[in-house]
């Protein structure tokens, strides 16, 4: 072997162990601990008004809706509150059937 070729190979050699055996084990460590998330609901969990009148619309998009079912989404609409809005998605859609 050339002599250009074994002095790299006698440093990666002596090297190696040396690098491998003083770097930290990632198993040795614990995982931390998880975070409990508040008990509370936070208004990023629910949707907002127009959220609740795009899934208005959707429901009023499909032709087989019956005209009583479209009336009472046409009135949460009309309304335009968000407690209207779902208090139709929720409940009042599942009424009107």
């Amino acid at each position: 072997m050339r002599p250009h070729r074994v002095a790299p190979a006698v440093a990666v050699a002596v090297l190696a162990p040396a690098l491998l055996l003083a770097t930290p084990s990632l198993a040795a460590t614990p995982a931390p601990a998880a975070v409990p998330g508040p008990a509370v609901s936070s208004s990023a969990d629910e949707p907002d008004a127009d959220d609740l009148k795009v899934a208005i619309a959707r429901i009023l998009a499909d032709p087989s809706v019956s005209p009583a079912l479209r009336a009472a989404a046409n009135a949460a609409l009309d309304d335009n509150t968000p407690e209207a809005l779902r208090h139709f998605l929720e409940v009042g859609r599942y009424q009107v059937a």
